[in-house]
C-alpha cells in the first residue's frame, strides 16, 4: 500500500521535532502535527520561561552581590510587564527557529490537532493523512485536583498571562516547576507561600538534598508550610481565600489570603483527543501511553516518546529517545537510550542539580554497602556579602564496588555546569578514588567535589 508518508509525527514538542528532523535526514517523507506553537511546553511554557524568570532574580541577588564588592546601590525595580513582553519575544523567535529549521528540512508542518481512524491513518482538520509508521509525542499537560474554587487558580501554563505581578501567591505543591517559580518570584518581591502535603519539598530528589534547599528558601523568605492540604478556595474582595488542612501542626494558619494560586499539580499524559482506541493503542495502569524499549506501543507501527508515556519527564529525555527511533527505525541502526544517568537541573534560587541515585535510592539497592560524602562551604563569590549562603555538594559511592560513584548532588552557584560535566563519569564508572586523585580548577566551587 502508497501512504501518504514515510513517517507522521503527533505533536511538535521537543522530543516529536527531534525524530522528525533526524528522520528525514534518512531520506524519509514526513509530516508532524500540531495543535499549539511548536516546540512544546518546554520552549512555550516550561523550561525556557523558568529559566529566564530564574535570571531575572538571579540580576537581583547579584546586584545586592555587588555592593560588598564596590558597587554603589540603586534603586532599581523589576517591571514585570516589560520582562513578560521580552519573554514572549524570545519564545516567538524560538517558535520560529524550529519552523525555519521544519521548512530546511522538507518536513510538512501542519498547524492542527490529529486524530486516529486507524493505526495507519489520522484526521487532521478535515484531510485524511496516511503514514507507515506514526510516532506519538503530545506530552503531558497540568492535571488539576478537584476541590472547591479551583477555577480560581492558575498552573505554570497561565503563570506568564498575568497583567502584573502577584504580591502576595500559594504555590500549591513541592515539585519541581513549584520550587523553581516560588523561589524567582520570591527574589522578586512576591511574598510567596508554598504549601505541601509532604515533610519537605521535592519529594523525588535525594531527600538531603532537598531539605537544604528548603532551608535556603525559607531563610530568603519563604514560608513553607508542611503536610498541609488546601480544602477549598474562596475569591473574596481581599483576594483568594485558602482554607488549609494541616496534618500535624496546630500553629500554622488554617486560612490564607493571597493575590494569585499557583497549582504545582503533577501532570498527565496529554491524550484526550486522539481517539487512541481506534489504532488498539493500549495504555498503562496509570494512564500513560504503553511502549517497550523502543518506543514501540502495542500497534507495531505506531510509535510513541516523551512524556506521554510516562518516562522521564525531561527534555533531553525526550530528544534522546526521538532521535533513538528515527535512527532505528529509518537509519538501520540499533539504538537504545539509557536513562539512568540522566542529569537534572533546578533553576531554584539558589539553584540545583542531581544526577544517579539519590541516598534513599542507593540503599533501596545496594543496602548497607552506600556510603554517602558530603561538604558544605560558603562559594567564593559571596565571600565578601554579608549573609550566610551556603553550598551543597554530596556524593553517593558503593563501597562493595570500589567505591563507584552512584550519585552527585549539588545546591548553589554553578552547580548544574558541574553536574553536567559529571555525569558522563558517572555513566562511565568514576569511582571515589578517581576523583580523589583527580586536580581541581582552582578556586573554583568545582574543586570540592575533588576533596570530599
Amino acid at each position: 500500500m502508497a501512504y501518504d508518508y514515510d513517517l507522521f509525527v503527533i505533536g511538535a514538542g521537543s522530543g516529536g521535532l527531534a525524530a522528525a528532523q533526524r528522520a528525514v535526514t534518512y531520506g524519509a517523507s514526513v509530516a508532524i502535527a500540531e495543535q499549539s506553537k511548536p516546540g512544546g511546553a518546554c520552549v512555550n511554557h516550561g523550561c525556557i520561561p523558568e529559566k529566564l524568570l530564574d535570571y531575572a532574580a538571579g540580576f537581583r541577588n547579584l546586584e545586592q552581590v555587588a555592593v560588598s564588592y564596590g558597587w554603589k546601590e540603586s534603586n532599581r525595580e523589576f517591571d514585570w510587564s516589560q520582562f513578560v513582553r521580552a519573554e514572549e519575544q524570545h519564545i516567538q523567535h524560538l517558535n520560529g527557529v524550529h519552523l525555519r529549521h521544519l521548512q530546511e528540512g522538507n518536513v510538512q508542518f501542519i498547524q492542527e490537532q490529529a486524530h486516529f481512524l486507524d493505526a495507519h491513518t489520522v484526521t487532521v482538520g478535515d484531510r485524511s493523512i496516511t503514514s507507515e509508521k506514526i510516532l506519538i509525542a503530545v506530552g503531558a499537560k497540568p492535571n488539576k485536583p478537584s476541590i472547591p474554587g479551583i477555577e480560581h487558580t492558575i498552573t505554570w501554563h497561565q503563570l506568564y498571562h498575568l497583567p502584573q505581578q502577584p504580591e502576595s501567591l500559594a504555590v500549591v505543591g513541592g515539585d519541581p516547576i513549584g520550587v523553581k517559580i516560588t523561589g524567582s518570584l520570591n527574589a522578586l518581591g512576591t511574598s510567596v507561600t508554598q504549601i505541601i502535603p509532604e515533610d519537605h519539598i521535592l519529594a523525588a530528589f535525594d531527600a538531603e538534598l532537598a531539605q537544604e534547599i528548603q532551608e535556603q528558601l525559607s531563610k530568603q523568605g519563604v514560608q513553607i508550610l508542611p503536610k498541609t492540604n488546601v480544602a477549598k478556595i474562596k475569591k473574596t474582595e481581599k483576594g483568594l481565600c485558602l482554607t488549609l488542612s494541616n496534618q500535624s501542626n496546630s500553629k500554622q494558619p488554617s486560612s490564607l489570603t493571597v493575590d494569585a494560586v499557583l497549582m504545582d499539580v503533577p501532570r498527565k499524559p496529554n491524550l484526550a483527543g486522539l481517539n487512541l482506541e481506534k489504532a488498539d493503542i493500549q495504555l498503562t495502569e496509570a494512564g500513560a501511553i504503553s511502549v517497550d524499549e523502543s518506543s514501540r506501543t502495542t500497534q507495531s507501527n505506531i510509535f510513541a516518546i516523551g512524556d506521554c508515556t510516562g518516562r522521564i519527564p525531561l527534555t533531553p529525555s525526550a530528544i534522546a529517545q526521538g532521535r533513538a527511533f528515527a535512527d532505528a527505525e529509518f537509519g538501520g541502526k540499533s539504538s537504545s537510550v539509557r536513562l539512568d544517568w540522566v542529569p537534572i537541573s533546578l533553576a531554584s534560587q539558589p539553584e540545583a542539580a542531581t544526577v544517579g541515585l539519590s541516598e534513599s535510592q542507593a540503599r533501596q539497592k545496594f543496602g548497607d554497602a552506600v556510603f554517602c560524602y558530603q561538604t558544605r562551604f560558603r562559594p567564593l563569590l559571596y565571600c565578601l556579602a554579608a549573609g550566610n549562603e551556603q553550598m551543597f555538594v554530596k556524593a553517593v559511592v558503593n563501597r562493595q564496588d570500589s567505591e563507584r560513584v552512584l550519585g552527585i548532588h549539588i545546591m548553589g552557584d554553578r552547580a548544574v555546569d558541574i553536574v553536567q560535566s559529571l555525569a558522563v563519569s558517572l555513566r562511565l564508572g568514576v569511582t571515589k578514588h578517581d576523583l580523589d586523585s583527580a586536580i581541581g580548577i582552582h578556586p573554583s566551587s568545582a574543586e570540592e567535589i575533588f576533596s570530599l
